[in-house]
């Protein structure tokens, strides 16, 4: 048995099951439903005992238990995760789940004794429940057909993915794009004179603008359409109460009370139309007038991530001009959107380095084209007169 090299992959392994919890522990703080904190909790728990049993093995083979279980990158990398809505942090940790399940798998070859054989096969195991049960607070896993019927699949979805945060990456990312293409092209057509500096501040002013105001009339029109599905629910209530009853009952069902006391609930509820309505909308659509961003919140948030975005190919020609400016503004761009990239993933759950590298693909492109057509229409070129 290579005990040094056990000892290694137990280390991070223990590191691995520390850092789930405390992601764990940190989204359910954030959590307001009372079910799902309860079911974050206990995995929280269940990572932290399998944590407690490397760490046991780890000093029972000599090792010492490692100081330091987090960087400043991952420390990072969980507070924005934990402010992107709680979907989008499931999505992420049931992903997550499944890439330390298949890790287990793996690192199982290491290992030579039965007992440590066993622990590991084990621990995947629940890393695979853990992964179904994350599952479950996502996407019910059993819809039943009747319920889909009386429901006409009705889908909505009260915030994209990622909340403020992945509106705030997304903004710099627009605002980034947009404006280094209207400097690369501007610094093609003059050569990197003071005109560049003009375009591309109106460039991040326009498109920080553009990105606020319609981040804003996006929400605001989510609010109306609530409203007029609440409209929808209580003109339905009026029409039809037997099978709003029926239908309100079948919710309370799947989420695990017996039909006697479903039954009891629903027939409770008819009695106050009011409150049924804002049940129904809650339940059947996940409409909640509290489930909805702040139109301002999300309008301050992308429009001034488009503006900071915007800038970072500016910055050099506030200070420079010709050559220079656009040699530095290029390599900021490019650093800014490779870094973009990577934030991204915080939202999207791909492989940060591809997705950095896709990103600063796609900004050189752009201000490749940008940059040949402003030369190609430049006086100086002779193009034009």
């Amino acid at each position: 048995m290579n005990k040094g090299k056990i000892i290694k992959v137990l280390r991070k392994i223990y590191i691995r099951e520390i850092n789930g919890a405390n992601l764990y522990r940190q989204l359910a703080n954030s959590e307001q439903s009372e079910e799902r904190k309860k079911i974050l909790l206990n995995l929280a728990e269940a990572e932290e005992k399998h944590a407690e049993k490397w760490k046991k093995r780890i000093i029972e083979l000599g090792g010492k238990i490692p100081a330091k279980t987090s960087n400043l990158f991952s420390t990072i990398k969980n507070w924005l995760l934990v402010r992107t809505g709680t979907e989008n942090a499931l999505r992420r940790l049931e992903e997550s789940e499944e890439k330390d399940s298949d890790a287990y798998k793996k690192e199982a070859k290491i290992f030579t004794e039965e007992k440590d054989i066993d622990d590991i096969k084990n621990t995947e195991i629940e890393e695979k429940a853990h992964a179904k049960v994350l599952k479950t607070l996502i996407e019910p896993e059993h819809p039943q057909q009747r319920l889909d019927f009386i429901l006409k699949r009705e889908k909505w979805h009260t915030q994209g993915a990622g909340g403020w945060v992945g509106q705030a990456i997304y903004g710099a990312n627009d605002g980034l794009g947009a404006v280094f293409g209207i400097v690369s092209g501007m610094a093609g057509y003059s050569g990197g004179s003071d005109v560049v500096l003009i375009a591309g501040l109106a460039g991040a002013l326009a498109s920080s603008l553009s990105m606020g105001s319609g981040a804003y009339l996006a929400r605001k029109s989510e609010k109306e359409v609530y409203q007029a599905e609440i409209e929808r629910e209580r003109k339905e209530i009026e029409e039809n109460p037997e099978e709003e009853r029926e239908e309100l009952s079948l919710f309370y069902q799947l989420k695990g009370f017996s039909k006697e006391e479903a039954d009891k609930l629903a027939n409770k509820l008819i009695e106050q139309p009011e409150q049924m309505v804002k049940v129904l909308a809650s339940e059947e659509l996940g409409l909640s007038e509290v489930s909805f961003p702040n139109p301002v919140k999300e309008a301050f948030s992308a429009g001034i991530s488009t503006a900071v975005g915007g800038m970072i190919p500016v910055i050099p020609f506030l200070f420079s001009s010709g050559l220079i400016a656009v040699i530095l503004s290029l390599i900021i761009s490019t650093v800014a959107h490779f870094a973009v990239g990577v934030l991204k993933t915080i939202v999207t759950g791909r492989n940060w380095f591809r997705s950095g590298i896709e990103m600063t693909a796609v900004g050189i492109i752009t201000a490749a084209a940008a940059y040949a057509l402003g030369l190609l229409l430049s006086p100086e070129g002779h193009i034009i007169p």
